[in-house]
């Protein structure tokens, strides 16, 4: 029996005769063309956007800059075969002079179009490290190195094709700043962009794809609602015994006395509340505040992440020194930016 064939339970026809029904079997529907066609397309995407150089500073020349006619260019292409056809079946000396001038403008503006996008410097400036949901901004610079300026020209990602536009004055630079939305956290690298004018009439396409090397730091998102810092642990050989203080801030912080230094002042408590506080160094050595990873059971590991995200930007707008551990990796104790930016970053590694 053929494999494309199955039989059927057997029948019994009145007639006390015995029956097999053949019945073909189901088999999957092939794919229609045009999913076909948009695979073969993403494939082709992925295959050329790899063969680009990875570079934050890219010159634009004739070997990177493409041309095709734009819709409108396809359209004024049919118009001028319409209209030289009629000339030569009608020997109409006008027409021939009305098909040939339009004809010679659209090439111009092809010779123009291009000279927008040639010679033109692309840079990009180091992205800003973002929390995961925010859009990541690429702040990019045109720089014009010739005494005429550019004129209409576009930079979006190759992925979503929201447009940013800019004139790039003679011999100046001008600005763009292009969104996209990261995925999630993590370090990612920047999305494949293109550059592309339509200048001056709009009937050639001219483009050009640009792959920056920089990539983007997503933190994780801080949970919305924390609950409060977990308290302090008892370093080795301090001992248990504390103070009891009415102070809801940490113990290595205390009231302000005359005579403390000056740089033990948390000054963003004073900005926030107008109360003088100081940093306690000698509470500080017997308790030390570790945000630690592995007590935070119960939870699954981007909602650990997200809590630790919100306890350190808790802990840095108290002034506390704190300390992160996550799996594999344990941060000293400490407070500042530095601080804070290097505990972000690990918990977006992690």
């Amino acid at each position: 029996m053929p494999h494309a064939m199955a039989r059927c339970p057997v029948t019994r026809h009145p007639s006390g005769a015995h029956h097999f029904a053949i019945a073909p079997m189901s088999t999957a529907a092939a794919p229609p063309w045009w999913a076909l066609h948009a695979r073969a397309r993403a494939r082709l995407a992925r295959w050329w956007q790899a063969r680009l150089p990875a570079t934050d500073t890219l010159t634009l020349t004739q070997r990177n800059v493409y041309i095709l006619p734009s819709r409108a260019g396809w359209m004024l292409a049919a118009t001028l075969a319409v209209l030289l056809v009629t000339s030569i079946n009608y020997q109409l000396n006008l027409g021939y002079l009305l098909t040939f001038l339009l004809a010679g403008c659209a090439a111009a503006g092809m010779v123009v179009g291009h000279a927008t996008l040639r010679g033109l410097v692309l840079n990009l400036r180091p992205p800003q490290a973002l929390f995961a949901g925010a859009p990541a901004t690429l702040e990019l610079r045109l720089i014009n190195l010739r005494p005429r300026p550019r004129l209409a020209i576009g930079v979006a990602t190759e992925a979503q094709r929201q447009w940013a536009w800019a004139d790039v004055p003679a011999g100046a630079e001008a600005g763009l700043e292009v969104r996209f939305q990261p995925a999630r956290r993590g370090l990612h690298p920047c999305p494949v962009l293109r550059v592309e004018t339509r200048f001056p009439l709009g009937t050639f396409r001219i483009w050009a794809l640009w792959r920056p090397a920089a990539q983007v730091l997503v933190y994780p998102a801080p949970e919305p609602q924390a609950p409060p810092l977990p308290g302090g642990q008892p370093t080795a050989g301090a001992g248990l015994a504390r103070q009891a203080r009415a102070s809801d801030e940490f113990d290595g912080v205390r009231g302000y006395q005359a005579g403390d230094p000056m740089k033990r002042i948390v000054w963003k408590k004073y900005a926030r509340s107008g109360e003088l506080v100081t940093r306690d160094t000698q509470q500080a050595q017997r308790q030390a505040l570790w945000l630690d990873f592995a007590r935070l059971g119960g939870l699954d590991t981007e909602a650990r992440l997200s809590r630790l995200a919100a306890w350190v930007l808790a802990a840095d707008r108290q002034g506390l020194d704190y300390g992160l551990r996550l799996p594999g990796l344990e941060l000293a104790p400490d407070s500042g930016m530095a601080q804070r930016l290097r505990c972000l970053e690990a918990l977006a590694r992690c």
